[in-house]
């Protein structure tokens, strides 16, 4: 008698049950930062616990922003795996989403009930910039999706699978880095060198790091995807979206108002380099034809 054999499923992770999972747990600490900030407004938590945390509800909107930001991020790194332009795009939403966290982070600088004086006219001018800032990036990249016409970077089927395997493992490294800088994070948190709570801490120091190293992995890329290809367009357009992931990260540490000018530069030149690219593609095709 012959055995049949039953071919293993592959198991593939569901997105929609994981959005679900992100958007719950997102939900629930929304609600435990603004229980937790409610008594420790109405004075019941003890003093060496009470002086770690906020007492304005509005920063309960701030740590649900940096989990939301801190998955945002592994979604990226899985993103840079299966296309850079596609990453790319994934940088500029990070981005807008950070300004969009800013312009809410401003909101903790009033008082409750919100009440207007002229001490804070700079915190709405920053979050007007910031809120704007956000809403041009988000324009842009409604243009940028449009343009993308991913084109393998070879005509080979090994050399796509090669290419593909080597962003793997980039991805997988930048991935182990994610973990060891909030590692970092954490253990300077406790030790005292950061201050504040711990929310704070990753959104000051973690992103930064973070797109710091994106720079080095691009650049990376850049070099890998010139053992496929050596065209100048392809080339080109690989180093020119390091340099959108470098304006991005200039725009984490810059002034205000500067900030948001940099991460709507770094859309602007997205799009640009790649309705270049496109164009740069199909010429040599309309000049072939005579």
């Amino acid at each position: 008698t012959s055995m049949i054999v039953i071919p293993k499923r592959k198991t593939r992770v569901n997105p929609v049950a994981t959005q679900r999972w992100v958007a719950t747990g997102l939900t629930l600490v929304f609600l435990f930062g603004m229980t937790i900030i409610e008594v420790n407004r109405r004075g019941w938590l003890p003093a060496n616990l009470s002086e770690h945390l906020p007492n304005k509800h509005f920063d309960a909107i701030l740590w649900a922003f940096t989990l939301l930001l801190l998955a945002e991020v592994i979604s990226l790194i899985f993103a840079l795996a299966k296309s850079v332009a596609t990453a790319v795009g994934k940088q500029l939403e990070i981005m807008s989403l950070i300004l969009v966290r800013q312009s809410f982070k401003e909101l903790t600088k009033f008082s409750e009930p919100i009440e207007w004086n002229d001490t804070v006219r700079d915190q709405v001018l920053y979050l007007l910039s910031d809120a704007f800032g956000a809403l041009a990036i988000f324009a842009i990249l409604v243009l940028y999706t449009r343009l993308q016409r991913h084109q393998p970077i070879s005509s080979d089927a090994s050399d796509r699978s090669s290419f593909v395997a080597s962003k793997k493992l980039v991805s997988l490294s930048l991935l182990g880095s994610l973990v060891i800088i909030g590692a970092h994070v954490v253990w300077s948190w406790q030790a005292g060198v950061i201050s504040g709570t711990l929310f704070n801490a990753f959104s000051h120091d973690y992103f930064e790091i973070f797109y710091t190293l994106l720079i080095f992995a691009d650049v990376l890329i850049v070099l890998i995807s010139m053992r496929y290809s050596i065209a100048y367009p392809i080339v080109f357009r690989y180093f020119g979206f390091a340099v959108s992931t470098v304006l991005i990260r200039l725009a984490l540490t810059a002034p205000r108002f500067i900030d948001a000018g940099l991460g709507i530069t770094a859309a602007i030149f997205a799009v640009a380099l790649t309705w270049t690219y496109n164009y740069a593609a199909i010429a040599p095709r309309e000049s072939a034809g005579g």
